[in-house]
């Protein structure tokens, strides 16, 4: 049957003259790329919104998050090392479970890139907005945008053109080529960190236990409240699970990776362990120095918080790191999804043109193009956590589809070589797949019904055009 055709794994990393990725990158460069996606908007902007959905709990919502997104990081570090071509879960699907769930899984990355770029670009929007309102009031220059121009229909603008503007900056460095874009963001890497670490340092000496009370305000499970906002610690840590994904960005560059059976597995592993202890570290600083009830409403809670305990330097440091730094996570989520896009027109389940590599640059400069095109509209215009939430969704699909192919594997070739080996596979695998179902089933409603709607719209394309030009039906 067509639809569960499947590549062969000893192939998949053979492509024809002129769709080839040029590999350049070295595990530095792995590791930034990395820390460069996960460490952004969500600890800099949607601890905000988890915490007004589970209050002091949001430590909890963190580090549930943060072992249900372990247990798939080391999938795909098996994976990934095993099959070391771009694509990331679609690649492993389309060799392990056959062509149409493969399509259902990079119909869902599609998903998750383009809006995880349109978040990010307007978690940045906040912060620029914020820091030319901080440049009015101190030196009285009239830079600030008309409300028109500085924010989406649902903020009362029109479009939201820093958003805009941002993600075709990225779109540009990312043409200019792979390996120059990936050294500049592990500089601004450094510089993000370090803002973090300001952060902390002028936080947790402010720390008072009891803002901490109640822990729980909303309790555990999903739940609606009065006023029709789903809350609670894992409607939380639904939403702030968007803070944790981003390794699977570096499992995109395997094909673009010099030494991807070593790179990879540090890569991926490395960069999820440093990035849990940060998140938890700033966390813990954040909800202790202030009521969440202050910030959690707030397009920069960080800053927010730096300038209601009077360290306006401090809020004015993270800030301006804000809108230098971010544009890594945007960086590192666009580089996947061009690479996404790539694969699946190089497959022809998308239309072929596409996927023409520039001989000079060695990019898509085709497919760089037309994402920038499709989620700078989508940034323009849509809210930040309703984004955030369907992101996650389709992040959601990727990861248990991973979970499901190493266990498949394991069983169905045992004795093929592993680079890299995931610990305890039968628990881990387990604990992925289950842990990602109980995130997507704490998904607002409206994000579920959305989803599958987008699934079943991929469907119908895949039935119409992609299973017709597969080339490996046309083989």
């Amino acid at each position: 049957m067509t639809w569960l055709r499947r590549k062969s794994i000893d192939g998949i990393a053979v492509h024809e003259e002129g769709r080839r990725l040029v590999p350049t990158l070295g595990w530095p460069h792995l590791v930034g790329l990395g820390i460069g996606a996960i460490v952004g908007t969500g600890i800099y902007t949607l601890i905000g919104v988890g915490a007004d959905k589970a209050g002091p709990a949001v430590l909890l919502s963190f580090v549930i998050a943060g072992v249900v997104c372990a247990c798939a990081a080391l999938a795909y570090a098996e994976l990934s090392t095993m099959m070391p071509a771009a694509g990331s879960a679609y690649t492993y699907s389309y060799a392990v479970l056959g062509e149409a769930l493969a399509w259902i899984v990079g119909w869902s990355l599609i998903l998750e890139y383009s809006l995880v770029v349109s978040t990010v670009a307007v978690g940045w929007s906040g912060y620029f907005v914020g820091f030319l309102e901080w440049v009015q009031q101190n030196f009285g220059w009239n830079v600030i945008l008309p409300t028109a121009l500085a924010a989406g229909p649902h903020a009362g603008g029109v479009v939201n053109l820093p958003a805009i503007l941002v993600t075709f900056a990225v779109a540009g460095a990312l043409i200019v080529g792979t390996r120059e874009s990936a050294t500049v963001n592990a500089v601004l890497v450094v510089f993000k960190l370090v803002a973090l670490a300001v952060f902390v340092a002028v936080a947790l000496p402010a720390f008072d236990a009891g803002n901490l009370q109640p822990f729980m305000p909303y309790g555990f499970p999903k739940s609606l409240g009065a006023d029709g906002v789903e809350r609670g610690v894992m409607a939380a840590a639904a939403i702030i699970f968007f803070a944790f994904y981003g390794f699977d960005a570096i499992s995109t560059a395997a094909e673009e990776t010099k030494n991807p059976g070593r790179d990879l597995s540090i890569g991926i592993v490395g960069s999820m362990i440093g990035c849990t202890l940060i998140y938890l570290v700033v966390a813990l600083a954040a909800v202790g120095a202030m009521s969440f009830g202050v910030f959690g409403r707030s397009a920069e809670p960080l800053a927010l918080i730096m300038r209601e305990l009077g360290h306006g330097t401090a809020a004015l440091v993270i800030g301006v790191v804000a809108i230098i730094a971010l544009p890594t996570v945007l960086l590192a989520f666009f580089y996947g999804q061009s690479r996404i896009f790539f694969v699946m027109s190089r497959d022809g389940l998308l239309p072929r043109g596409l996927s023409k590599v520039n001989p000079r640059t060695g990019t898509p400069v085709a497919i760089t193009v037309f994402t920038a095109i499709l989620v700078a509209a989508l940034a323009g215009v849509a809210r930040l956590d309703e984004i955030a939430a369907l992101a996650n969704a389709g992040t959601l699909i990727a990861f248990i589809a991973v979970a499901t192919c190493l266990l498949v594997l394991r069983a169905r070739e045992p004795a093929r070589p592993r680079v890299f080996r995931a610990p305890l596979a039968w628990v881990v695998g387990p604990v992925a797949i289950l842990g990602c179902a109980y995130l997507f089933w704490s998904l607002p409603a409206r994000t579920q019904f959305w989803c599958l709607l987008w699934n079943a719209l991929g469907l119908v394309v895949y039935l119409l055009y992609a299973r017709r030009h597969s080339m490996l039906g046309t083989r």
